[in-house]
């Protein structure tokens, strides 16, 4: 086997695909706080692999295939697994097919990621990425569940309202931005990513990692609030255009 610098992001695609497994195993023992915290881990080695593919200049079809091969492990398999522990699997059979969507729907959106990808960098997602669906999930566990308390009253209703939600979210049409790339030319055509990036990631720090499902929120939100903003736009624009032809009809009638 050639060896290539190929093989630099799909290292980190391989220790992604690793730590899914890993929180399976932590989820199979209620150990829940730490199989969170792996599929976490596992959304920076998935960053890292894009990042280590640009600098290595290895991008290829086969690093798209392994890449979703692993998201689906750890962002897919493994978050349906957490809430099928931690809750679900008291509800039996309507359990199970709750906790099914984030694999069922995670599958489909990384299918429709490939099948419409045309060259390797990206502005924009089509639906919300199933890394964030995967942090919004272990987030929310980290924050809102403990050992005495576990997941009741209310937290059941948000974390189904939160499975339904980001599972529909994820083959939706909405946009979402891409991580900005660190590069001269991006920063300064994009400054205004760069600048909201690296204020989060400082809110992240000095909160200790609580602003982190705050901040995702904010981001699971963002495409719902671009898409009314620009249908918003679009009806304001044809509306503006009929006032401007209506006005123009009725001069010609004078």
């Amino acid at each position: 086997m050639k060896i290539t610098r190929a093989v630099v992001p799909s290292l980190f695609t391989v220790l992604n695909m690793f730590c899914g497994f890993f929180s399976i195993i932590h989820s199979s023992k209620a150990q829940f706080e730490t199989a969170a915290w792996l599929i976490i881990l596992g959304a920076i080695f998935d960053a890292f692999d894009g990042i280590m593919a640009r600098i290595t200049k290895s991008s290829s079809k086969f690093g798209v295939e392994f890449d979703s091969l692993s998201d689906l492990v750890s962002f897919g398999a493994a978050p349906s697994f957490l809430v099928y522990n931690i809750y679900f699997h008291s509800l039996e059979g309507f359990g199970i097919l709750i906790s099914s969507m984030l694999l069922l729907f995670g599958g489909i959106r990384l299918a429709r990621f490939n099948a419409q990808l045309v060259g390797f960098d990206k502005d924009y997602f089509k639906g919300l990425p199933i890394p964030a669906q995967a942090i919004m999930i272990s987030t929310f566990v980290l924050s809102y569940y403990t050992e005495v308390g576990g997941i009741i009253g209310w937290k059941i209703i948000a974390l189904f309202l939160l499975v339904i939600s980001l599972s529909i979210l994820m083959v939706s049409n909405f946009k979402y931005d891409t991580l900005p790339k660190f590069t001269r030319r991006n920063i300064k055509d994009q400054p205004i990513k760069f600048a909201v990036f690296i204020a989060a990631a400082a809110v992240v720090v000095v909160t200790g990692g609580r602003a982190i499902f705050p901040l995702f929120l904010l981001y699971t939100l963002s495409g719902i609030i671009r898409y009314i903003f620009s249908a918003y736009k679009k009806i304001f624009y044809v509306h503006k255009k009929t006032e401007e032809s209506e006005t123009e009809n009725s001069g010609i009638d004078i």
